[in-house]
């Protein structure tokens, strides 16, 4: 998108700074424009929507959030919350700093009743459907991200831009898998399986997602 929309500033993606691309300014979003201007765009431009298996979207989150030393926004923010909530005899190092939030926790703090009360979901576990509103947009085409590469290069084409630019072929060894994802729910009880369900219960009927084989649900 900042390719596109960059006016030749940039050619190529992959060699844009992760801390340049992640800078909300870079992109003008739908907001931003008159209520006449965002209902022009609504009916006549093309619109996509990329989903993931939400599990392995969830696991993801979770990983990068939390377990990375570096994420210490998320560890104050959501972390010290999550500790002081859910976890007994607590250290005082542990309240300070959230570093250390265990997926048991994380989960605890998803299906907590409270937790929706209290604010809107972080978008990097809020439900899909919640965030995209697939019921009031017509979107042209959804795309997955098991298959982003093809979905992609699809919507350039669809763009009129498959012959000038592609979507970037990169294998990343440490993205979060099926396999992953199950590893980290069996760490968890079957009730909080379940409820964990019921949350995302329709990304995955909406975007046409089989329950995962790992689950056990009451």
């Amino acid at each position: 998108m900042m390719v596109l929309s960059g006016r030749g500033k940039y050619s190529d993606p992959m060699e844009i700074p992760s801390n340049e691309a992640h800078v909300p300014s870079n992109l003008k979003t739908l907001n931003q424009y008159s209520i006449p201007d965002i209902n022009h765009r609504l009916k006549n431009y093309l619109k996509f929507l990329f989903v993931r298996e939400p599990f392995e979207r969830l696991v993801s989150a979770y990983r990068n959030k939390f377990t990375l030393r570096y994420n210490t926004s998320f560890h104050k923010r959501y972390g010290t919350k999550i500790v002081r909530r859910y976890r007994k005899n607590a250290t005082a190092e542990a309240l300070q700093s959230g570093a250390d939030v265990k997926f048991q926790e994380f989960a605890e703090y998803l299906v907590d009743p409270g937790t929706q009360k209290e604010a809107p979901l972080n978008e990097h576990w809020q439900t899909v459907y919640s965030l995209c509103h697939p019921c009031h947009i017509h979107y042209d085409l959804v795309g997955k991200y098991e298959t982003l590469e093809e979905d992609a290069n699809y919507v350039l084409k669809l763009a009129g831009m498959g012959d000038s630019l592609h979507f970037p072929s990169y294998a990343k060894s440490t993205r979060t898998t099926d396999q992953m994802a199950a590893m980290f729910f069996n760490n968890i009880s079957s009730q909080q399986q379940s409820q964990l369900y019921q949350l995302y219960k329709l990304d995955f009927l909406m975007y046409n997602y089989s329950i995962p084989s790992y689950l056990k649900l009451q």
